[in-house]
């Protein structure tokens, strides 16, 4: 089937066609998973699902699959830098809905900034014994976020080539992390019991921590924000997607079994943000394991900062592009795309030094699969004529969506209520300020200023 063209709306004046190869985008997509997964998320996913914590991994990744079946179509059909946020304005036109949900998944991917940049901090004061451990972990999270954002304003070159060179260091490292620690599993620490860690195990614990373990996964979003600048955009960015997702799946499954087999789960919820760390004691041996996985967590989660930032000023970009949101320069020299880096690296330090690892994982869990679920809405009632698709597909996907959703509003409401009460003032602002936004482009024949 002969492929769309391109609308000259989807190309943002930034753009650099041809500028980024598959490759290159299969690194950034590896580079922000990986980042944010497995090293941020395995203790909290414990903690919800028990024993069970590795199967929720594999179950993400079959929502997931679901899900990347929506935005490998729409990639296919749209491919811009602007990604999400030109899928969304396809389905809804612009508008209200199409800046709400837009920045939804703008900030979503600036807290996942936020809990990779902690992350970051968390693992290297493992081997660092900096105090206070409540100043150091914001402050070196701040500190990597500048150093990220100096890649970035590079070019489109230096972060394919450092995200290439991160991409292979993590990919080897945590196949070495397995394979090592596959021959110390222990059978016993599989059925360890959630009593003796005090967790009450249960359905919607479980359906929660899968919907902490898609939030590992999101990262393949970011491919989408590609498409303005990667070679043969129709074809690569849908492959990029799948591939990505196929690596880091692999990854994932390999790492949560030798962390499981390593650890009692009570361990495990003790190391809650640096599980790994601890799981690489008796699988690599004491210290030794300890500095092995905490070169690779930084590594990790260095280029998911960068990855994430990359693919965030794009959208933020193509957001300003289409007048969804207001743009100003602050008499700052540069591109637009430069004044979207400057701005995503600016809300994403102020997320990092503010909040705690648990409660920005919540608040990237819930507003992505809102968004989520209207991709797949938007792709099957108003562009069944515009996009060929599996409507079969689309319809699972937002069942499972919704699910994990609720299950995951549900247990945290009844144990940090306080996050669910942040999410909604920030949707509720959201809305009311796109609102007005909106109405202040609107002309007197109520037609937009678009």
């Amino acid at each position: 089937m002969e492929q769309p063209q391109s609308n000259p709306a989807d190309r943002a004046p930034d753009d650099n066609p041809g500028s980024l190869t598959l490759t290159g985008a299969v690194a950034l997509g590896t580079g922000v998973m990986i980042g944010a997964g497995i090293f941020a998320l395995t203790g909290q996913t414990a903690r919800l699902a028990g024993d069970w914590f590795p199967v929720a991994f594999i179950v993400g990744a079959v929502v997931v699959a679901f899900s990347a079946y929506s935005y490998v179509k729409m990639s296919q059909s749209f491919p811009s830098s602007g990604g999400v946020a030109t899928f969304l304005r396809e389905a809804y036109g612009p508008g209200t809905a199409t800046g709400v949900f837009a920045i939804l998944m703008f900030v979503s991917m600036i807290i996942s900034q936020g809990l990779v940049a902690r992350t970051f901090g968390t693992y290297l004061l493992q081997i660092v014994p900096l105090e206070p451990v409540a100043f150091w972990v914001p402050a070196l999270a701040v500190g990597l976020l500048a150093a990220a954002f100096g890649v970035n304003v590079a070019g489109n070159k230096a972060v394919e080539a450092s995200q290439r060179v991160f991409a292979a260091i993590k990919i080897l490292g945590l196949g070495l992390f397995a394979i090592v620690g596959l021959w110390f599993v222990s059978p016993a620490n599989f059925t360890n019991g959630a009593d003796a860690a005090g967790v009450d195990a249960s359905v919607q614990g479980f359906a929660a921590a899968v919907a902490l373990a898609i939030l590992a996964y999101k990262g393949f979003t970011t491919i989408t924000n590609s498409g303005g600048d990667i070679v043969n955009p129709h074809r690569n960015t849908g492959r990029a997607i799948v591939i990505s997702l196929i690596i880091c799946t692999a990854v994932y499954l390999a790492v949560a079994i030798v962390v499981a087999g390593n650890l009692s789960l009570a361990q495990v919820i003790a190391a809650e943000d640096f599980s790994l760390a601890e799981a690489a004691r008796p699988a690599l041996g004491g210290d030794v394991g300890v500095w092995f996985t905490v070169a690779l967590a930084i590594v990790a989660t260095t280029s998911g900062v960068m990855a994430s930032i990359f693919a965030a000023s794009r959208m933020l970009g193509m957001l300003s592009h289409m007048k969804q949101v207001p743009h100003r320069h602050f008499r700052m020299p540069g591109t637009v795309r430069m004044h979207t880096t400057v701005y995503t690296v600016a809300f994403a330090m102020i997320l990092a030094a503010t909040l705690d690892l648990s409660r920005i994982a919540a608040l990237g869990a819930i507003y992505y699969l809102i968004m989520d679920i209207a991709i797949h809405w938007g792709l099957l009632r108003r562009l069944r004529k515009r996009v060929t698709f599996n409507p079969a597909v689309v319809v699972t996907a937002i069942i499972m969506d919704v699910v994990v959703l609720a299950a995951f509003v549900s247990v945290t409401a009844a144990t940090d209520p306080l996050s669910i009460y942040v999410a909604a003032a920030g949707i509720v602002l959201l809305v009311v300020a796109e609102r007005l936004f909106m109405r202040s482009h609107t002309g007197d024949d109520q037609t937009m200023d678009m």
